[in-house]
């Protein structure tokens, strides 16, 4: 484990030592937690992402991809 020092205004630290007390936990705990969570959501969607740019675009009627006017319906700028 490794000691880290943050700093939060007055308002969030007593939310979060009512907040850690109510489920008999600490306040250290806690913020590891929630670090802990957000770590594995970005590396969750990283390695989606990865994954979906990985893929090879398929096309399923063998026709050309349509022209972006033509998808939105969009006057064309000249």
């Amino acid at each position: 484990m490794k000691n880290l020092t943050i700093t939060v205004p007055e308002e969030v630290a007593a939310w979060a030592r009512v907040w850690a007390a109510k489920h008999n936990t600490s306040v250290s705990k806690l913020v590891g937690e929630m670090l802990r969570e957000r770590m594995q959501q970005e590396d969750a969607y990283e390695a989606a992402m990865r994954s979906f740019l990985a893929r090879k675009p398929t096309v399923l009627s063998g026709a050309p991809y349509p022209k972006r006017e033509e998808l939105y319906d969009r006057p064309r700028l000249r």
